[in-house]
């Protein structure tokens, strides 16, 4: 009974959007006005747990069952986790999980560990671009795959690229936008990634497209840039900055501009935050081993440090909130296949992902910018947005 309430008297600081807490039979209501959702208590959760970590404790139990939503998942968190500030966090405690090391043998790891899962996973649930970044919802009724076309497009045309120039995409998944740039520009384009999944499909995608002679995609830490011996026009990287960690934000500015031709363009794709912080504790453990989601102010103060002149900036938050959404549907579509794949444990733990992130960007808990930059001043584009 104690346990009970000490648990309840925790809940009750997230009163912004009433909710219903269910429990042994009984019932408590957190906030006033009718509860917009209903969380089933199986076993208590531990005041310790909750202190030492709210989102890993809440997480774990969703995953074990421990914790059930009545009703949709998305809805209870878009109620819910607008609310994360008040969460508790001992990074102390935490140290080893909330800062891992950030050196190439340990970011390989943690790559691979969510990239290289497998295609197959992949292919359940991306549409047929594979792409794992935010669309581009022109329309409202644009479907994900034309969402996806749309995002491509959009950044190719704000890279203002002109046959024969060289493009190099750090962190390229499975080379859509490089096999697109190929294509319609006739560009020269190179990948680097460091998942051997992703390597794979992207050459394989290559090959089948007959692009071998204009794309190529390398196994390469963006570190070794510097050293590949080859200068661009042009630089793309699309939601791989997470990755980086907040020390080395310099030093992936620094890599990506020693490979830039003078006048150049880069296009920086990449979630962010309002302000800098260590980052969630369950998607470190889970989902994102190792990750950090940056401030702007502070890629823009890296950009500064190496003569990136800013263009334009532009946040697609709500275009990413719906990219989730239409994840969480084609994954609750295949969860059947998923837990044949994996267990019942791991399927709960990406559905809460997916529902979750959508549910922050909802909230502005974290948002998705893109930066169009030169190196150095380019005085010869258009003095209007060509794009």
């Amino acid at each position: 009974m104690l346990e009970e309430n000490v648990l309840i008297s925790f809940l009750k600081k997230f009163d912004e959007h009433p909710f219903l807490v269910k429990f042994e039979g009984k019932e408590y209501k957190i906030g006033e006005g009718a509860p917009a959702f209903v969380v089933k208590l199986h076993k208590p959760i531990p005041l310790g747990e909750l202190l030492t970590s709210t989102s890993l404790a809440l997480g774990e139990a969703y995953m074990n069952k421990d914790l059930e939503i009545e009703g949709d998942l998305y809805y209870a968190l878009d109620h819910f986790l607008g609310q994360m500030g008040k969460f508790s966090t001992d990074h102390h405690t935490l140290k080893k999980l909330m800062f891992s090391a950030a050196t190439k043998k340990n970011q390989q790891k943690e790559v691979r560990s969510h990239y290289d899962i497998g295609n197959d996973f992949y292919k359940l649930w991306l549409d047929d671009t594979m792409s794992y970044s935010c669309g581009y919802f022109a329309e409202d009724t644009d479907s994900l795959y034309q969402a996806q076309v749309n995002k491509v497009d959009y950044i190719l045309e704000k890279l203002s690229l002109r046959e024969g120039m060289s493009l190099l995409d750090v962190g390229c998944g499975w080379g859509f936008l490089l096999i697109e740039a190929a294509k319609k520009y006739g560009v020269r384009g190179t990948g680097i990634t460091l998942s051997e999944e992703q390597y794979r499909e992207a050459n394989k995608r290559i090959r089948e497209e007959g692009l071998e002679k204009l794309v190529t995609v390398k196994l390469m830490d963006y570190r070794d840039l510097p050293k590949c011996g080859e200068m661009f026009d042009r630089v793309v990287s699309v939601g791989m900055l997470e990755h980086v960690g907040r020390e080395n934000y310099p030093v992936f500015i620094g890599c990506v501009n020693a490979v830039m031709k003078k006048g150049g363009l880069f296009l920086l794709h990449f979630i962010s935050a309002l302000k800098e912080y260590p980052g969630d504790a369950w998607m470190k453990k889970y989902i994102f081993p190792g990750g950090m989601v940056p401030s702007l102010r502070e890629v823009l103060s890296c950009m500064a440090e190496e003569d990136f002149h800013t263009l334009d900036i532009e946040n697609l938050r709500l275009h990413y909130n719906k990219t989730l959404l239409c994840w969480l549907d084609n994954y609750r579509e295949h969860l059947g296949e998923v837990r044949e794949m994996f267990d019942e444990k791991f399927a709960r733990m990406w559905e809460l992902y997916l529902a979750s992130c959508a549910a922050t960007f909802h909230n502005g808990v974290i948002d998705l910018h893109q930066i169009l930059m030169t190196k150095g001043i380019n005085n010869e584009l258009p003095l209007v947005r060509w794009y």
